[in-house]
């Protein structure tokens, strides 16, 4: 197929105002100016069609301009926007309930309202902090959280969102990950990778460097997202809650990006049958307006008034798309992403059957990693080629996002049908066929 000639003119006018006026600490990993988008699809600027197979870092969860969606956002901005969090709304206390209907765990839960996956993430920090007179935490190597200080100071996958930044938050301690694919610890006898990682925290960790009573929490995503879509084995899970009861320590989920349906059930630490304390949540929660949320079982959350508190959380707007959200992921989008997911997954196996640069495809529902190497015994990364291959499919209509070291996350809208994913999958094919001819892999 031929490629688009991109960047048009239009978008190439906004970029130059863009750089004249704009941080340069944004990405922008390639020239894409976006129109407008319905559904799965979305135009730049000069008319040209994509599939969006990003959706916003995950973020587009019932696809673009959803109409239910945006019926409830003109319905609530008609009565009013803004009120502040001294006083009441109802958007807000229908949202907490459905996220304590739908919380990981048994009895009763309490939320706090945020405006994103980092405000989150720095407020359970606090919390932890406050209920158990902690003030450690436990992190993984790979891990992304946020880049506001505390936050930055638990992320661990690329060492330049912290380069001109020190000192962080003290009380932060990284260990390694469980990855199948590369595991990083020499699985001991008896142990799967998983258990291996928990039995290093505990004898290395807790017995040798942090004693267990000054941990406040572990603080872990269900699957690693910006270090490279890694999703642990099944015996990571267990032997981390375990591990928490047994120190009194909080186990924090960090469902920024895993959780509202991504992987076909509302959060990814359903599928290991584990029960976490803290669950973090935003990215796709209100189909692309600004919320996040902190839950926690109801008898942590014993701060008291003004302890914590915000400006805009937890804003009506971004309540009422919310619930329209979880609405529709609850009624149709959950089963799609289920089925369809599938379906993608089975269609990037079947690309890597045919190309020898994907090492591995991994993951659940739509969020699913494409890993390429330069050689599939040696796992040597092919950085430069994934960013190609990311190039490529952008220049033949298709929008993609790398991760890690060389992964492609795969995270189209939970409304992507079969169909899109077929023409997904042929602009990915091609793509990666020349890729790999410029790059002098076939």
């Amino acid at each position: 197929m031929q490629p688009l000639n991109l960047p048009g003119p239009k978008a190439q006018a906004l970029i130059t105002r863009d750089n004249a006026v704009i941080s340069p600490s944004y990405p922008r990993g390639y020239p894409f100016v976006m129109d407008h988008g319905r559904g799965t699809e979305v135009w730049d600027v000069d008319g040209n069609r994509f599939l969006d197979f990003e959706a916003g870092i995950a973020v587009a969860s019932t696809g673009h301009s959803h109409p239910q969606v945006v019926k409830a956002i003109q319905d609530q901005t008609e009565k009013f926007i803004h009120i502040s969090s001294d006083f009441y709304h109802e958007k807000w206390i229908a949202l907490a309930e459905k996220l304590a209907e739908i919380a990981p765990w048994s009895g009763p839960s309490a939320c706090f309202m945020t405006n994103s996956g980092t405000e989150s993430v720095e407020s359970a920090i606090k919390l932890a902090r406050y209920h158990t007179g902690s003030t450690q935490f436990i992190g993984f190597l790979g891990a992304f959280h946020g880049r506001t200080l505390g936050a930055v100071s638990l992320t661990a996958s690329k060492a330049h969102y912290k380069n001109g930044f020190f000192p962080l938050m003290n009380g932060v301690v990284h260990v390694p990950f469980p990855n199948p694919y590369r595991p990083v610890l020499q699985r001991r006898p008896g142990m799967g990778d998983g258990e291996t990682v928990v039995a290093f925290i505990e004898e290395e960790i807790l017995e040798r460097l942090l004693p267990g009573e000054d941990v406040a929490g572990i603080l872990v995503e269900p699957i690693q997202g910006e270090g490279g879509y890694i999703y642990p084995p099944d015996d990571f899970f267990p032997a981390l809650r375990k591990l928490c009861d047994k120190y009194d320590i909080l186990l924090i989920v960090d469902e920024v990006q895993s959780g509202m349906g991504r992987t076909g059930k509302w959060w990814a630490i359903e599928h290991y049958g584990v029960e976490p304390d803290i669950l973090l949540t935003a990215k796709g929660i209100a189909s692309g307006m600004p919320l996040g949320a902190m839950v926690t079982r109801k008898e942590l959350m014993d701060w008291p008034k003004g302890s914590h508190g915000n400006t805009f959380g937890g804003n009506p707007v971004s309540c009422s798309a919310a619930l329209a959200t979880i609405q529709l992921i609850e009624e149709q989008y959950l089963e799609n992403t289920r089925v369809v997911g599938a379906y993608c997954k089975d269609a990037l196996e079947e690309l890597q059957a045919k190309h020898a640069s994907i090492g591995d495809v991994r993951g659940k529902g739509f969020m699913l990693g494409v890993e390429f190497v330069q050689d599939r015994e040696t796992k040597q990364p092919a950085e430069s080629l994934r960013d190609d291959v990311v190039y490529k499919a952008f220049e033949r209509g298709l929008l993609l996002l790398g991760c890690g070291k060389s992964v492609i996350r795969v995270t189209p809208p939970l409304s992507t049908t079969k169909s899109e994913v077929d023409e997904a999958m042929l602009i990915l094919d091609e793509a990666i066929s020349l890729a790999e001819r410029d790059h002098a892999l076939v």
